[in-house]
């Protein structure tokens, strides 16, 4: 059976109890890819939909809506979540349609021109093409710096009320590079690389973004 990341529950006793919360989240267990690369097509596996409830269910605040990339283990892994939220109780019931953005679809909301970028991601596969936009952001995509802006404006615009939460699914590109400019690094290694189903948890106060990934506690100016 797979697991959430081990200090992933423990964030849950860091989050302030009176400020709009968000996750955002990597989609849970996919089938395996065969080239390498996970393409769109690739669904949950039974265990992936099971670990998402089982997720849903322990996030221990009221949760008010569900985002997600449009790419289809993301939107399921959005419905088993929020099954598992009703379940416990911190949803009064499921969303008949997850609300999708296509700001969360990897590598969205770095790209300017997917026909410019495409073909160098394809070639390098995912690390090795966020490692060199780390060190020198290419052509066609916003730069981490921007990509992070872009993010944070994205969540403002979503805020749930005070003391609730806000689940958004995305991918691990997106998080990896995210998670990456907050720490300040511009590389990446498999280490750092988001397991299934890890998040990074943000909040705002007046003129800065706070957030906790694995346990550590951050926060940089908007």
């Amino acid at each position: 059976m797979a697991r959430l990341h081990p200090r992933l529950l423990e964030a849950l006793n860091l989050l302030p109890k009176d400020k709009p919360v968000h996750l955002l989240t990597r989609h849970s267990v996919r089938e395996l890819a065969k080239n390498g690369f996970a393409d769109y097509r690739l669904p949950l596996t039974p265990e992936g939909v099971e670990m998402a409830r089982d997720w849903g269910s322990k996030l221990n605040r009221p949760v008010e809506t569900f985002y997600s990339s449009p790419v289809g283990r993301c939107v399921n892994t959005a419905k088993a979540m929020a099954e598992g939220a009703v379940k416990a109780g911190l949803m009064a019931q499921a969303p008949e349609e997850i609300e999708v953005d296509t700001t969360l679809v990897e590598p969205g909301c770095y790209v300017v021109d997917i026909n410019e970028v495409g073909p160098t991601f394809f070639k390098l596969g995912a690390f090795r093409f966020l490692n060199q936009h780390l060190q020198e952001p290419f052509e066609g995509m916003l730069s981490p710096a921007e990509g992070r802006a872009k993010l944070a404006a994205y969540l403002q615009e979503r805020e749930p009320e005070p003391g609730n939460l806000n689940v958004h699914v995305t991918h691990d590109t997106i998080l990896a590079v995210l998670v990456a400019e907050l720490h300040g690094r511009r590389q990446i290694t498999e280490d750092d690389w988001p397991w299934m189903m890890e998040g990074l948890w943000v909040w705002f106060s007046p003129g800065q973004m706070h957030w906790i990934w694995r346990g550590d506690h951050g926060r940089c100016a908007l």
